[in-house]
Protein backbone atom coordinates (compact mmCIF):
# COMPACT_ATOMS: atom_id res chain seq x y z
CA UNK A 1 0.00 0.00 0.00
CA UNK A 2 1.68 3.60 -1.24
CA UNK A 3 1.77 6.40 1.74
CA UNK A 4 -1.56 8.19 -0.04
CA UNK A 5 -3.60 4.64 0.07
CA UNK A 6 -2.87 4.99 3.68
CA UNK A 7 -3.33 8.11 4.26
CA UNK A 8 -6.83 7.87 3.05
CA UNK A 9 -7.61 5.18 4.65
CA UNK A 10 -5.71 6.45 8.24
CA UNK A 11 -8.58 9.38 7.82
CA UNK A 12 -11.47 7.12 6.68
CA UNK A 13 -11.10 4.56 8.87
CA UNK A 14 -11.53 7.22 12.05
CA UNK A 15 -14.59 8.38 10.63
CA UNK A 16 -16.16 5.17 9.74
CA UNK A 17 -19.27 4.10 12.23
CA UNK A 18 -20.00 0.17 12.77
CA UNK A 19 -22.69 -0.84 10.68
CA UNK A 20 -24.63 -1.42 14.39
CA UNK A 21 -24.28 2.28 14.80
CA UNK A 22 -25.83 3.32 11.75
CA UNK A 23 -28.89 1.46 13.49
CA UNK A 24 -29.84 -2.04 12.89
CA UNK A 25 -32.94 -0.73 12.90
CA UNK A 26 -32.50 0.32 8.75
CA UNK A 27 -32.55 -3.53 8.98
CA UNK A 28 -35.87 -3.93 10.33
CA UNK A 29 -37.41 -1.45 7.59
CA UNK A 30 -36.05 -3.78 4.70
CA UNK A 31 -37.33 -6.74 6.16
CA UNK A 32 -40.77 -5.09 6.48
CA UNK A 33 -39.82 -4.03 2.43
CA UNK A 34 -39.11 -7.33 1.73
CA UNK A 35 -41.77 -8.72 3.01
CA UNK A 36 -43.93 -6.53 1.24
CA UNK A 37 -42.05 -7.09 -2.18
CA UNK A 38 -42.27 -10.87 -1.70
CA UNK A 39 -45.83 -11.33 0.50
CA UNK A 40 -48.19 -8.70 -1.66
CA UNK A 41 -48.48 -10.29 -5.47
CA UNK A 42 -48.84 -7.26 -7.31
CA UNK A 43 -45.52 -6.12 -5.85
CA UNK A 44 -43.82 -9.57 -6.56
CA UNK A 45 -45.51 -9.46 -10.15
CA UNK A 46 -44.27 -6.65 -11.25
CA UNK A 47 -40.30 -6.35 -10.55
CA UNK A 48 -40.10 -3.99 -12.94
CA UNK A 49 -42.27 -1.06 -11.73
CA UNK A 50 -40.57 2.46 -11.14
CA UNK A 51 -40.97 4.97 -9.42
CA UNK A 52 -41.12 8.72 -11.29
CA UNK A 53 -38.23 11.09 -9.50
CA UNK A 54 -39.87 14.42 -9.16
CA UNK A 55 -38.29 17.39 -10.64
CA UNK A 56 -36.35 18.59 -7.67
CA UNK A 57 -35.12 15.68 -7.04
CA UNK A 58 -34.09 15.17 -10.36
CA UNK A 59 -32.29 18.21 -10.19
CA UNK A 60 -30.93 17.70 -6.77
CA UNK A 61 -29.10 14.44 -8.31
CA UNK A 62 -28.12 16.47 -11.30
CA UNK A 63 -26.58 18.99 -8.95
CA UNK A 64 -24.41 15.89 -6.97
CA UNK A 65 -23.35 14.08 -10.14
CA UNK A 66 -21.91 17.53 -10.90
CA UNK A 67 -20.40 18.42 -7.48
CA UNK A 68 -18.93 14.10 -8.07
CA UNK A 69 -17.69 14.83 -11.30
CA UNK A 70 -15.41 18.04 -10.25
CA UNK A 71 -14.19 16.55 -7.19
CA UNK A 72 -13.45 13.30 -9.30
CA UNK A 73 -11.84 15.60 -11.83
CA UNK A 74 -9.37 17.53 -8.84
CA UNK A 75 -8.60 14.03 -7.27
CA UNK A 76 -7.27 12.45 -10.72
CA UNK A 77 -4.93 15.27 -10.85
CA UNK A 78 -3.42 14.18 -7.31
CA UNK A 79 -5.81 16.18 -4.81
CA UNK A 80 -5.97 14.09 -1.97
CA UNK A 81 -8.91 16.19 0.04
CA UNK A 82 -10.66 15.58 -3.10
CA UNK A 83 -10.90 11.96 -2.76
CA UNK A 84 -11.30 12.44 0.80
CA UNK A 85 -14.57 14.44 0.29
CA UNK A 86 -15.60 11.48 -2.01
CA UNK A 87 -15.24 9.18 0.48
CA UNK A 88 -16.79 11.42 3.13
CA UNK A 89 -20.00 11.50 1.20
CA UNK A 90 -20.13 8.13 0.35
CA UNK A 91 -19.07 6.37 2.71
CA UNK A 92 -21.96 5.67 4.87
CA UNK A 93 -24.18 4.51 2.16
CA UNK A 94 -21.37 1.63 0.78
CA UNK A 95 -20.96 0.53 4.59
CA UNK A 96 -25.08 0.39 4.58
CA UNK A 97 -24.87 -1.61 1.51
CA UNK A 98 -22.45 -4.02 2.21
CA UNK A 99 -24.31 -4.62 5.43
CA UNK A 100 -28.01 -5.58 4.11
CA UNK A 101 -26.21 -7.57 1.46
CA UNK A 102 -23.51 -9.83 3.84
CA UNK A 103 -25.01 -9.15 6.89
CA UNK A 104 -21.81 -9.55 8.31
CA UNK A 105 -20.25 -6.76 10.57
CA UNK A 106 -16.65 -8.51 9.68
CA UNK A 107 -17.15 -9.37 5.77
CA UNK A 108 -19.07 -5.31 5.38
CA UNK A 109 -15.99 -3.77 6.90
CA UNK A 110 -13.74 -5.67 4.80
CA UNK A 111 -15.57 -5.03 1.78
CA UNK A 112 -16.12 -1.17 2.49
CA UNK A 113 -12.12 -0.75 2.80
CA UNK A 114 -11.62 -2.44 -0.23
CA UNK A 115 -13.67 -0.74 -2.18
CA UNK A 116 -12.47 2.59 -1.51
CA UNK A 117 -8.94 1.56 -2.36
CA UNK A 118 -9.90 -0.05 -5.20
CA UNK A 119 -12.05 3.01 -6.53
CA UNK A 120 -8.66 5.24 -5.30
CA UNK A 121 -6.37 2.87 -7.33
CA UNK A 122 -8.47 3.00 -10.31
CA UNK A 123 -9.99 6.31 -10.09
CA UNK A 124 -7.87 7.34 -13.30
CA UNK A 125 -9.88 4.97 -15.10
CA UNK A 126 -13.40 6.83 -14.28
CA UNK A 127 -14.26 8.00 -18.18
CA UNK A 128 -17.54 10.32 -16.81
CA UNK A 129 -19.67 7.62 -18.92
CA UNK A 130 -21.79 7.12 -15.84
CA UNK A 131 -22.41 8.57 -11.89
CA UNK A 132 -19.55 8.30 -9.55
CA UNK A 133 -22.17 6.00 -7.36
CA UNK A 134 -22.90 3.85 -10.07
CA UNK A 135 -19.00 3.16 -10.41
CA UNK A 136 -18.33 2.74 -6.89
CA UNK A 137 -21.32 0.71 -6.28
CA UNK A 138 -20.29 -1.19 -8.98
CA UNK A 139 -17.27 -2.04 -7.25
CA UNK A 140 -19.12 -2.52 -3.82
CA UNK A 141 -21.32 -5.36 -5.35
CA UNK A 142 -18.80 -7.22 -6.92
CA UNK A 143 -17.03 -7.52 -3.85
CA UNK A 144 -20.25 -8.25 -2.06
CA UNK A 145 -20.65 -10.93 -4.92
CA UNK A 146 -17.54 -12.37 -4.20
CA UNK A 147 -17.65 -12.76 -0.60
CA UNK A 148 -21.17 -14.25 -0.77
CA UNK A 149 -19.96 -17.18 -3.23
CA UNK A 150 -17.15 -17.37 -1.00
CA UNK A 151 -19.55 -18.24 1.77
CA UNK A 152 -21.73 -20.80 -0.18
CA UNK A 153 -18.49 -22.95 -0.14
CA UNK A 154 -17.49 -22.54 3.41
CA UNK A 155 -21.80 -23.12 3.97
CA UNK A 156 -21.65 -20.41 7.02
CA UNK A 157 -24.49 -20.14 9.27
CA UNK A 158 -26.85 -17.40 7.80
CA UNK A 159 -28.07 -16.21 11.52
CA UNK A 160 -25.18 -15.12 12.85
CA UNK A 161 -22.42 -12.16 12.29
CA UNK A 162 -19.16 -11.34 13.60
CA UNK A 163 -18.86 -7.67 15.25
CA UNK A 164 -15.74 -5.75 15.41
CA UNK A 165 -14.00 -7.81 17.74
CA UNK A 166 -14.56 -11.10 15.71
CA UNK A 167 -17.06 -12.05 18.29
CA UNK A 168 -20.26 -14.25 17.16
CA UNK A 169 -23.23 -12.21 17.80
CA UNK A 170 -27.29 -12.92 16.84
CA UNK A 171 -28.08 -10.36 14.68
CA UNK A 172 -31.62 -10.47 14.90
CA UNK A 173 -31.37 -10.35 18.74
CA UNK A 174 -29.90 -6.79 18.39
CA UNK A 175 -33.06 -5.52 16.82
CA UNK A 176 -35.46 -4.40 20.08
CA UNK A 177 -38.57 -2.79 20.10
CA UNK A 178 -37.75 0.44 21.88
CA UNK A 179 -41.63 1.49 22.11
CA UNK A 180 -42.66 1.43 25.95
CA UNK A 181 -45.47 -0.40 24.61
CA UNK A 182 -44.09 -2.88 22.47
CA UNK A 183 -45.92 -6.23 22.20
CA UNK A 184 -44.31 -9.08 23.28
CA UNK A 185 -46.17 -11.39 21.04
CA UNK A 186 -45.95 -9.20 17.91
CA UNK A 187 -42.23 -8.86 18.67
CA UNK A 188 -41.83 -12.54 18.18
CA UNK A 189 -43.83 -12.54 15.44
CA UNK A 190 -41.65 -9.95 14.03
CA UNK A 191 -38.44 -11.77 14.54
CA UNK A 192 -39.69 -14.58 13.11
CA UNK A 193 -40.64 -12.87 10.09
CA UNK A 194 -36.96 -11.50 10.04
CA UNK A 195 -35.57 -15.16 11.19
CA UNK A 196 -37.51 -16.28 7.97
CA UNK A 197 -37.06 -13.56 5.62
CA UNK A 198 -33.08 -14.08 6.26
CA UNK A 199 -32.74 -17.61 5.61
CA UNK A 200 -34.60 -17.59 2.52
CA UNK A 201 -32.41 -15.04 1.34
CA UNK A 202 -29.60 -16.70 2.21
CA UNK A 203 -31.22 -19.59 -0.18
CA UNK A 204 -30.90 -17.11 -3.39
CA UNK A 205 -27.65 -17.85 -5.48
CA UNK A 206 -25.25 -14.54 -4.96
CA UNK A 207 -26.24 -12.35 -7.89
CA UNK A 208 -30.08 -13.33 -7.41
CA UNK A 209 -29.91 -11.91 -3.84
CA UNK A 210 -27.64 -8.68 -4.65
CA UNK A 211 -29.84 -7.88 -7.72
CA UNK A 212 -32.95 -8.08 -4.95
CA UNK A 213 -31.54 -6.38 -2.54
CA UNK A 214 -30.37 -3.49 -4.20
CA UNK A 215 -33.38 -3.00 -5.48
CA UNK A 216 -35.61 -3.69 -2.50
CA UNK A 217 -32.92 -2.36 0.38
CA UNK A 218 -31.35 0.25 -1.84
CA UNK A 219 -34.18 1.40 -4.16
CA UNK A 220 -32.57 1.36 -7.00
CA UNK A 221 -33.77 1.30 -10.98
CA UNK A 222 -32.76 -2.10 -12.90
CA UNK A 223 -31.19 -0.12 -15.26
CA UNK A 224 -28.86 1.15 -12.73
CA UNK A 225 -28.30 -2.64 -11.17
CA UNK A 226 -27.67 -4.29 -14.59
CA UNK A 227 -24.89 -1.49 -15.21
CA UNK A 228 -23.20 -2.22 -11.17
CA UNK A 229 -23.50 -5.58 -12.76
CA UNK A 230 -21.99 -5.32 -16.24
CA UNK A 231 -25.45 -7.07 -17.51
CA UNK A 232 -28.42 -5.46 -19.48
CA UNK A 233 -32.00 -3.94 -17.40
CA UNK A 234 -33.79 -7.30 -18.92
CA UNK A 235 -31.14 -10.01 -17.04
CA UNK A 236 -31.68 -7.37 -14.50
CA UNK A 237 -35.08 -7.79 -14.63
CA UNK A 238 -35.46 -11.39 -14.98
CA UNK A 239 -33.01 -12.22 -12.12
CA UNK A 240 -35.20 -10.07 -9.92
CA UNK A 241 -38.25 -11.77 -10.88
CA UNK A 242 -36.09 -15.21 -10.26
CA UNK A 243 -35.48 -14.14 -6.71
CA UNK A 244 -38.89 -13.14 -5.93
CA UNK A 245 -40.39 -16.14 -7.00
CA UNK A 246 -38.43 -18.35 -4.85
CA UNK A 247 -38.63 -16.25 -1.77
CA UNK A 248 -42.22 -16.41 -2.12
CA UNK A 249 -42.23 -20.13 -2.12
CA UNK A 250 -39.53 -20.42 0.37
CA UNK A 251 -41.83 -18.01 2.42
CA UNK A 252 -45.26 -19.19 1.94
CA UNK A 253 -45.13 -20.87 5.21
CA UNK A 254 -44.24 -17.98 7.25
CA UNK A 255 -47.14 -15.87 6.15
Amino acid sequence: MSSSEAIVLAGESRRRPSPFALGLRETEIASAAVKSAVVMPNAAAQPGTRTKLTAEQMEARQQQRAEDDELIRAAQKGDRQAFDALVRRYDRSVLRLAMHVLSNEQDAQDVHQEAFLKAYRHLSNFRFECSFYTWLYRIVTNLCLDQLRRRKSRREDPSTALDGSGEEMDLLANLTDGRASANPARELERKTMSAAIQDALNELTPRERTVFELKHYQGLKLRTIGEMLSTTEETAKNTLFRATRKLRARLADAR
